[in-house]
């Protein structure tokens, strides 16, 4: 069984699959997850390669509310995925491995990486902006919110 601390790497490894899938550093995060795996063996680094490639094109084609289930899966695929191999290692090559994996996932997602630039908006997920009842939600505005009851039309335009 892996400390708390490896499970929590494995998870953390699993959603920086799935958040770079698709994105301007899938090409190079996903070639480095592929040989962090593959631990020199270049037949299991190919077939990482095909598994990454399967993970971005399920998660592209998932659509409206599946999306985030789909999401969610993969990265608790992955999470086993990075477990099972942790788990599989000597001690030492585990925490070689480990901090390999650590330097990887903090390459490609810095602690705090999102940020917003003035009067924006930045999430590390989901942002939900929901208005209720005839009110106005907002995640960011510029400008001014009317609410008054707009006028009647002229009949004469129609």
């Amino acid at each position: 069984m892996l400390a708390e601390a490896m499970t929590a790497l494995a998870a953390a490894g699993g959603t920086a699959v799935v958040q770079a899938a698709g994105t301007d550093v899938w090409t190079g995060f996903r070639q480095q997850v592929a040989t962090w795996f593959g631990r020199g063996d270049v037949q299991r680094e190919r077939t990482e390669l095909d598994r990454l490639d399967q993970t971005a094109a399920v998660l592209e084609a998932a659509e409206g509310q599946q999306a985030e289930l789909v999401r969610l899966r993969q990265e608790a695929s992955w999470a086993a995925w990075f477990i099972a191999l942790l788990e599989s290692l000597t001690e030492d090559q585990r925490e070689h491995a480990a901090a390999e994996l650590r330097n990887l996932i903090a390459q490609h997602f810095p602690q705090g990486g999102v940020s917003a630039g003035q009067s924006g908006i930045a999430a590390g997920r989901d942002v939900n902006v929901r208005a209720e009842q005839s009110s106005v939600a907002a995640a960011v505005l510029h400008g001014d919110v009317n609410m008054s009851t707009p006028p009647r039309p002229d009949p004469s335009q129609g």
